[in-house]
């Protein structure tokens, strides 16, 4: 079929990475170009026989001469590292960057994209979190849209949908509540890495899912939404909603909301991104509404889940403090995995790197990649004095 939409996904290996390539599936006229994995070589390698991408990258060198030599019957070409993911956020002929790794690895790949026409379809926070005063901007004057792929900004994005964004009066941003909604800080003090990856609505990745139960990955979004949106975090308000079927609300100035509703199924914000403004024919469950008995709402509370008053403050304050924020978070995380620290310690060191940093008020990449180093160094001195 000619006139494919050619793609190039950042992230292939994972939740939405292995989703995106579902839709290709789906789609003959859509077709994976590029692929990136992490260290996945099993994966890689079997999406690269059934999609037969032009380029695929991963991270370390050994893993790339690896997946080379598994592929030397196929006409690919296998790059590494950042200069791996570079090369493939320009190739001249893709239209859209989906980036779906998680970390703060996609803002070089996620800039150059733009700076080199691509539309990108978002699904990494980080990007939007630290370095969205660089990447907005750029957007704008490439004429490049940044269609987003998290199922509560895509909801946002929906309810948007031709209205002038000055009549909007405030972003209503749901949230699960996640797997300890409506416990104490007391009950959460023993919770272990296996109680806090049972998520009851979403299947993710183990570092968005622990980000879930502690709601810091609705910090993340609500600073996300603020970049994607132009709205001051004033005015995006956070809705516990335990249900996930309303993804997201928009309250205009008259008073009216509209919603975006749907089953929790996150093939649906990727394939509108990648079909915008279309909207195609999707296999999988619908929304029943017989069968709906409640939907319910519920404010967050968040002095036992302190990681979305700190991601408030963070965005509030800006510059650079949403990255350290974002950098702590990610390390505090690996800790938490690793059995090294409890559940509890998390939101504590990321507000114990807060507190000591001074933050820039517009950092280059330079700057923020140096604010994520030295907030590493920070939880490492930290937990060097715990020993």
């Amino acid at each position: 079929m000619e006139n494919k939409r050619k793609i190039a996904i950042l992230g292939s290996t994972g939740s939405i990475g292995t989703q995106t390539l579902d839709i290709v599936r789906a789609n003959p006229d859509l077709e994976a170009a590029a692929l990136a994995a992490g260290g996945n070589v099993d994966l890689l390698e079997r999406q690269i026989r059934e999609f037969h991408p032009k380029l695929a990258v991963l991270w370390t060198e050994e893993a790339a001469a690896e997946l080379k030599r598994r592929t030397a019957d196929l006409p690919v070409r296998i790059a590494c590292g950042m200069e791996g993911l570079l090369e493939m956020a320009v190739m001249p002929e893709t239209e859209v960057l989906v980036t779906a790794i998680v970390g703060m690895i996609g803002i070089r790949p996620t800039l150059a994209a733009i700076e080199a026409g691509k539309n990108i379809a978002l699904a990494n926070k980080e990007t939007l979190v630290c370095a969205g005063h660089l990447i907005m901007p750029m957007a704008r004057e490439k004429k490049v849209s940044i269609l987003p792929v998290d199922s509560e900004h895509s909801a946002i994005f929906q309810s948007l949908n031709g209205e002038p964004a000055g009549r909007v009066s405030r972003i209503l941003l749901t949230a699960s509540g996640g797997p300890f909604r409506g416990r104490t800080r007391d009950q959460l003090e023993k919770i272990r890495p296996e109680d806090a990856l049972k998520h009851p609505n979403w299947s993710m990745g183990k570092k968005v899912t622990i980000d879930s139960s502690t709601m810091v990955n609705k910090g993340l979004e609500v600073m996300e939404a603020g970049w994607l949106f132009g709205v001051d975090l004033s005015h995006i308000q956070v809705v516990v909603h335990p249900q996930s079927v309303i993804h997201s609300m928009v309250e205009y100035a008259d008073g009216a909301v509209m919603a975006q509703l749907g089953t929790p199924d996150m093939k649906l914000p990727i394939q509108y991104a990648l079909f915008y403004p279309d909207r195609r024919p999707m296999a999988g469950k619908k929304l029943d509404f017989y069968q709906l008995a409640q939907l319910t709402f519920e404010k967050p509370d968040m002095e036992t889940f302190r990681g979305l008053k700190l991601a408030y403050q963070a965005g509030g304050i800006g510059g650079s403090m949403p990255t350290v924020f974002n950098a702590a978070n990610e390390k505090a995380v690996s800790l938490f995995l690793e059995g090294r620290i409890s559940y509890l310690r998390i939101p504590e060191i990321i507000e114990a790197c807060m507190e000591r940093h001074r933050p820039v008020a517009h950092p280059s990449v330079e700057q923020i990649l140096q604010a994520e180093e030295e907030t590493g160094h920070l939880i490492d001195r930290i937990m060097e004095k715990q020993k």
